[in-house]
C-alpha cells in the first residue's frame, strides 16, 4: 500500500514537473546549447550564397547596385568562399555604367567604398561556420552572458509551434542588439531573428566626428535542413549612413543561403532535451 502511494505520488511530481512552462532563460539556455553544438554541424555543408547591396541618396536616387555570388565550402575553423559571379552598376555623371567581375571600377568613391565594404564584410567572415559574422547573434553560450530574455508568448510561424523571446543588453551603455527571436518549440532552435541597436550611436560620436547609423538592424530567417541541422538563409537590413557630415546615404543589404548539401555523414543532430 505504502510503495503504491509513493509511486503515485512520484508520477504526480514527475507531471507536475514536465507540465510547468518554461521561462525565457530556460529557452534560451536550450538555444545556447544547440547553436554551440550546431556549429560543427554546419561545417559538413557546401551551399550557395547570393549577395545583394545597393547604395541610394537620401532622396531614393539609386548611386550603386551590385549583386555576388559565391560558392562556399567547409575549411577547418569556419568557412571559405569562391566568387562565381559579380556585376552591378554605378551613376557616373550622367548615367549608368553597368560592370561585371573583379576589380571593380570606381571603387574608391563613397558609394563604391560602402558597397565593397559591405559586401567583403559578409564574404570574408572566416571564423563563421554559416556565412554570417560570428558576434551578430545573442544566441549562443558566449553571446547570452550579455543579454536579458523575456518570454512575450507563443504562436504558429511557417507551420511550426515557437517561442517569442524579447532580448535587450543588460548594460544600457552597452552599444549592442536588442529584438525578437521566435524559437522553435521542438528543436530549440532559432526560427526567425529580428534586431535592432540596443541604444543609439553615443551623441559625442553623434556630433563631434558626424557619423549616426539611424535604423540600424537586421533580420534573419532559418531553415531547418532534412537531418534537422538549422541553417541560416536569409539576411536582410535597410538602414540610413551618416558619416563624417558628408555622406549621407541609405543602404540595403540581402543575402540568401541555398543549395545545401552535407559533406559527411558522420555525426548526428543531438537537442537538448525537454525537462
Amino acid at each position: 500500500m505504502v510503495s503504491s502511494l509513493i509511486a503515485v505520488v512520484l508520477l504526480f511530481s514527475l507531471h507536475s514537473d514536465a507540465a510547468q512552462p518554461l521561462t525565457a532563460d530556460q529557452i534560451m539556455q536550450r538555444v545556447a546549447v544547440n547553436q554551440d553544438s550546431s556549429e560543427a554541424l554546419r561545417r559538413q555543408y557546401v551551399y550557395k550564397q547570393h549577395i545583394h547591396i545597393a547604395s541610394r541618396k537620401t532622396n531614393g536616387k539609386l548611386m550603386r547596385d551590385e549583386i555576388a555570388d559565391y560558392d562556399v565550402f567547409p575549411s577547418e575553423h569556419g568557412s571559405s568562399k569562391k566568387i562565381t559571379q559579380l556585376s552591378g552598376k554605378f551613376w557616373n555623371k550622367q548615367d549608368y555604367v553597368g560592370y561585371t567581375g573583379e576589380p571593380v571600377p570606381n571603387e574608391e568613391s563613397i558609394d563604391g567604398s560602402i558597397v565593397t565594404d559591405f559586401r567583403n564584410d559578409l564574404a570574408n567572415e572566416k571564423q563563421s561556420k554559416d556565412g554570417l559574422a560570428v558576434n551578430l547573434f545573442p544566441l549562443n553560450s558566449k553571446q547570452q552572458a550579455n543579454y536579458r530574455f523575456k518570454l512575450l508568448g507563443e504562436q504558429t510561424l511557417n507551420g511550426r509551434a515557437v517561442y517569442r523571446v524579447r532580448f535587450e543588453p543588460k548594460e544600457k551603455s552597452d552599444v549592442v542588439w536588442s529584438g525578437e527571436a521566435f524559437i522553435d518549440k521542438q528543436d530549440f532552435q532559432p526560427v526567425t531573428v529580428f534586431t535592432k541597436l540596443g541604444r543609439k550611436v553615443p551623441f559625442v560620436i553623434r556630433t563631434a566626428l558626424g557619423t549616426d547609423l539611424p535604423g540600424l538592424g537586421f533580420s534573419v530567417t532559418y531553415k531547418r535542413q532534412p537531418d534537422g541541422v538549422w541553417f541560416p538563409a536569409t539576411f536582410g537590413t535597410e538602414f540610413r549612413l551618416r558619416a563624417v557630415f558628408f555622406i549621407n546615404r541609405d543602404i540595403s543589404v540581402s543575402l540568401v543561403n541555398s543549395d545545401f548539401e552535407r559533406t559527411h555523414v558522420d555525426s548526428s543532430v543531438r537537442f537538448a532535451a525537454a525537462q
